[in-house]
């Protein structure tokens, strides 16, 4: 097990600088510039020319030179500035991160305390009402967008009751009611928009564990429905559950970037989405770097979750 861990952690360097390269490339290449949107700005555009800018933020030397220059600075721990608030991307990425991860962990609670009973209750219950109304669900979840279901939620109540969620954003270390209270909402939307698909899965792996020879002997024995399902159904039947979630979540990511925007979470996926506007470089060069990081992190999780689940996994 330690080697394979080894393995996987030396794989995750390579990895990461390819990834550097596509990302400091592909941003560049971008249509637009962030000298000419300088430029326009008031500060800059009666006073200094397009070159004179160039020089000031090093963008009249060579790209593979740019790129040598951060990726040196960045293996000493040096991430760089963001080109409009001169702020180290560090400071940055430390003050949103936070809330990021709040708001993925709060949903994946939320979907799975649906996706689980909802699947498990489904199989037990085979073709029955609360299995077609289960499924139903499901697929009801599957077809619901999280970025439509947000809007909704934050237009209509505003128009037919005169309420609208939280925007004001509190820590949790200041008000941890107030934190939830904004949280609580759009971790729901996003956790019930993945929770659809982990509930078709918990209710199809439930079937099959149920159906093998060691489920029927412990029924057999006289073993209570809940000891049966709980202690040797369930954790058989995860497996591929956890691989649906584990591949969910850099798609959960992605989703934040929406969230955030529609419920003014002053999180990764906004500040994101506003570097992405204002061409700010190297702060996303160094949002996407740690994206990337978290995703190989999260799938190395995933795979020696395997092992923790079903003992005959061994990884060498």
């Amino acid at each position: 097990m330690q080697a394979y861990i080894i393995r996987r952690l030396l794989l995750v360097v390579p990895t990461l600088l390819l990834v550097t390269i596509i990302v400091f490339f592909l941003m560049r290449s971008i249509p637009g510039n962030v000298v000419d949107l300088m430029l326009v700005e008031q500060e800059y555009g009666a006073q200094v020319d397009r070159d004179a800018l160039l020089r000031k933020l090093g963008f009249d030397r060579p790209m593979v030179v740019q790129y040598r220059d951060w990726i040196f600075s960045m293996f000493r721990g040096d991430f760089g500035k963001s080109l409009w608030s001169n702020r180290s991307v560090l400071s940055e990425i430390k003050s949103r991160l936070p809330v990021s991860v709040e708001l993925g962990i709060l949903s994946i609670l939320i979907g799975q305390l649906i996706a689980l009973p909802v699947g498990i209750y489904s199989a037990i219950r085979q073709d029955t009402v609360g299995d077609y109304v289960g499924r139903s669900i499901a697929i009801g979840f599957l077809c619901v967008p999280s970025f439509w279901l947000g809007i909704l939620i934050m237009v209509f109540p505003s128009i037919w009751w005169g309420w609208s969620p939280p925007v004001q954003y509190v820590p949790f270390n200041e008000d941890p009611l107030a934190n939830l209270s904004m949280f609580i909402i759009p971790a729901t939307v996003l956790g019930l928009a993945s929770s659809g698909v982990a509930m078709r899965m918990t209710r199809t792996m439930m079937l099959e564990v149920l159906r093998q020879d060691y489920i029927r002997t412990a029924w057999a024995k006289g073993l209570r429905e809940r000891v049966v399902v709980a202690r040797h159904a369930l954790k058989n039947a995860l497996i591929p559950v956890i691989t649906i979630v584990g591949m969910g979540i850099p798609v959960l990511i992605g989703g934040t970037v929406i969230i955030e925007k529609i419920f003014a979470l002053p999180g990764m996926g906004r500040m994101l989405l506003g570097a992405l506007s204002t061409r700010d470089y190297t702060l996303l060069s160094g949002v996407n770097l740690f994206v990337a990081l978290f995703v190989l992190l999260n799938n190395l999780a995933v795979d020696l979750s395997y092992a923790w689940l079903d003992p005959r996994i061994r990884y060498k």
